[in-house]
């Protein structure tokens, strides 16, 4: 069992148009991984002949929600659980329509890498161009692009090479880090979990092997320090007379008894006296572990406030700039009022200013349309009542992203991302 826990863990991401096979291709990897249970594909059989497929739809095991299975599509963001002798994986499986970009945007945020399905028949087209900049715009570090339904073009490896051709041109605009190219049938399993006798001319790993030997992302106990604080521990009673610990969980990095560290917004300096997880005393903490620190200095911090070490130590700002994707029907629009919620601090802020939106489906910035819609991603600067604490989203997933709320009725509207500058992200 410890061994199981102790397994490192991939997570990724699928996306693509509607009926490029994303389902299918999810349903092949548990289904050829071993990691369904008999009644599970029991019932995918029966709800495969109530729909009158000839075969078993593979598709059935993550389209969960009712109106998918009918509809045959993707609506909500599924996430699957499968694991090999090699690794654990979480899989985000996302829609493919444009109405549902705010759900891509939400699936992409936490993963390691994405698998953009291309259809062989029909080759890149708008969709390709969107999720692609998605992946992008959140940094993620590696790019599958699965050709898919290789096995309706007779695995032809002039149509593959054809639109390798012509993704090599969007993954060099829009600077992806690492790019691989698979051609697979996730109907019949080629080259997903085996490699396919039908296509001698690849000479590439398949899907699953690639998945389980790709570099997982530095731990963000890999970066530098940052301790949110959420709660003020003061016992007031006889045996913790004098105990004041600022708990909270660490967003990044690690921290260490001894260690000089500055107390923001305020800049006061201090000393890690002790760390605390419940009742044990600790002698260092990493992310993303829950602990309460005790400060050698008697200082005012609270909520919201953030402890980090004084040799790195982040920006501290009122203004910022960032993207973001608008998940509301109510426009955007500047001048509005919104409550912004970062880390462990909630602040209310002003938008400032809307510089460009991004016409994914054509990887442009539009400079004349500033009406940024739901699922619209914009280039905007907002101005809050009090200085953040924040790192840029290149940096830190954490600390450098943020969710907007309607001050009115408390819905989320709006996820950004914090960048430096309007030149870093124009395409």
């Amino acid at each position: 069992m410890n061994g199981y826990l102790d397994m490192e863990l991939l997570r990724f991401t699928t996306a693509g148009s509607v009926d490029d096979g994303k389902s299918t291709l999810i349903g092949r990897l548990l289904y050829d991984s071993k990691s369904i249970f008999e009644d599970q594909l029991e019932a995918v059989k029966v709800a495969s002949e109530r729909l009158g497929g000839g075969e078993v739809n593979l598709a059935l095991l993550t389209d969960g929600l009712r109106a998918e299975r009918e509809q045959g599509i993707t609506i909500d963001v599924a996430y699957r659980y499968f694991a090999t002798p090699k690794r654990k994986f979480i899989i985000a499986d996302t829609p493919g329509h444009i109405e549902y970009t705010r759900n891509m945007v939400t699936g992409a945020s936490t993963a390691d890498a994405a698998i953009i399905l291309v259809d062989a028949r029909n080759g890149i087209i708008e969709q390709t161009k969107r999720h692609s900049y998605i992946a992008s715009l959140l940094q993620l570090e590696t790019v599958i692009v699965a050709v898919n339904k290789m096995d309706l073009v007779d695995f032809s490896e002039d149509i593959f090479k054809k639109i390798k051709n012509e993704y090599e041109v969007i993954a060099q605009k829009l600077q992806l880090k690492k790019v691989f190219y698979l051609p697979i049938s996730a109907r019949d399993g080629d080259n997903v979990v085996n490699p396919s006798a039908k296509t001698p001319w690849y000479k590439g790993e398949t899907l699953l092997h690639l998945l389980e030997t790709l570099p997982v992302k530095e731990g963000i106990d890999t970066l530098s320090t940052r301790f949110p604080v959420q709660y003020v521990i003061r016992p007031h009673s006889d045996s913790f007379h004098d105990y004041r610990g600022y708990a909270g969980r660490l967003a990044s990095g690690k921290i260490a008894v001894g260690d000089r560290v500055t107390i923001l917004p305020s800049f006061t300096e201090s000393t890690v006296k002790a760390i605390n997880e419940g009742e044990k005393s600790l002698e260092g903490a990493f992310a993303p572990q829950s602990v309460a620190i005790q400060l050698a200095d008697n200082v005012d911090a609270s909520r919201g406030d953030m402890i980090v070490k004084s040799d790195n130590v982040p920006q501290v700002d009122a203004r910022l700039s960032l993207l973001v994707c608008w998940l509301n029907p109510r426009p955007l629009s500047v001048g509005a009022k919104y409550t912004v919620r970062h880390t462990t601090d909630e602040v209310s802020a002003v938008v400032k200013d809307i510089f460009f939106k991004v016409d994914i489906n054509r990887l442009e910035n539009i400079e004349n349309d500033k009406t940024v819609k739901m699922n619209d991603i914009a280039h905007i600067s907002i101005k809050t009542s009090k200085p953040l604490k924040f790192d840029f989203y290149a940096q830190n997933r954490v600390t450098g992203s943020l969710i907007l709320i309607n001050e009115t009725t408390n819905e989320t509207v709006g996820a950004g991302m914090i960048v430096p500058s309007l030149e870093e992200y124009s395409i």
